[in-house]
């Protein structure tokens, strides 16, 4: 017990003192993951619909040559930055291209880092997503006549978007704690926070127990609420059959409204009404 008081003592003691700096940290970390998985999702969707745009022989040659190379170009982008580490891409694009350690150009270097890494996932994703509506689905939006666009717009990138939910908000958790590794390019993220005020009192072990709950608090936070938007996306388990006509019930049975005694005649008298209304 005596070790867990001091544990307890310790992070206190840190919290009392850097306890606006690790808020800072948070924030930045919530700031860089949301504003890059934003973005991230754009450029695979874009990806992703580019790469399931339908080539067929009757086409000119001109277009299935464009489509081919987007296909590969598509291709490359994926496969090289989902199979690299994200620090070695924050390194290659932060002085590859010439960014500086000002605040605005670490913070530009860092979005465009996670921002790519994140659409390279998504974009895969996306085309999953595309390819597993049901092809009728297409064929029907063609045969009452709507275009190509049309029918991604208003039929398939519908349910696209709500089947890939999960990997976006999956996407989202690994950001907030992938977004550590920025800190060889200077951007203060929770963990950079973590590994400066290290530096300054070589309290390793309790600063790391904040960034832990720290990380565990967000994540968990995110997927309450991801699960409560994928809820209300769902609607509602059952619903009753609405119709216009007042003789149906809502289980799909019909039930006369003067059923009785005189049930025959009341039936002949507004079949007879019925006939007339047809007229």
């Amino acid at each position: 017990m005596t070790g867990f008081s001091k544990l307890f003592d310790d992070v206190g003691r840190l919290w009392s003192v850097y306890g606006e700096a690790y808020l800072r940290g948070v924030m930045n970390t919530l700031i860089l993951a949301v504003v890059a998985t934003v973005a991230g999702c754009v450029i695979g969707l874009v990806c992703g619909v580019l790469n399931t745009i339908p080539s067929t022989k009757s086409d000119s040659v001109f277009k299935r040559v464009i489509l081919k190379a987007i296909r590969v170009i598509v291709r490359i982008y994926v496969e090289v930055f989902r199979g690299t580490p994200m620090v070695l891409q924050a390194v290659l694009i932060f002085y590859g291209c010439g960014f500086t350690y000002s605040v605005a150009d670490i913070w530009t270097a860092a979005i465009i880092v996670v921002s790519i890494n994140t659409g390279a996932y998504m974009a895969e994703s996306v085309r999953g997503g595309i390819i597993s509506i049901d092809p009728g689905q297409t064929e029907g939006a063609k045969a009452i006549g709507m275009t190509h666009v049309q029918t991604m717009r208003r039929v398939i990138m519908p349910q696209v978007l709500r089947n890939i939910i999960p990997q976006i908000g999956n996407n989202l958790i690994i950001n907030i704690k992938d977004t550590s590794v920025m800190f060889v390019i200077g951007f203060v993220d929770f963990f950079a926070t973590h590994r400066n005020i290290v530096g300054l009192n070589s309290k390793y072990f309790p600063s790391a127990v904040i960034e832990m709950v720290g990380y565990l608090t967000l994540t968990l936070l995110f997927s309450f609420l991801l699960r409560f938007v994928e809820r209300k996306l769902d609607g509602n388990a059952n619903y009753e059959l609405v119709q216009d006509d007042s003789l149906t019930m809502t289980a799909g049975t019909y039930s006369h409204p003067k059923r009785g005694s005189n049930y025959d005649e009341q039936s002949k008298e507004y079949a007879g009404k019925l006939k007339k209304g047809g007229k």
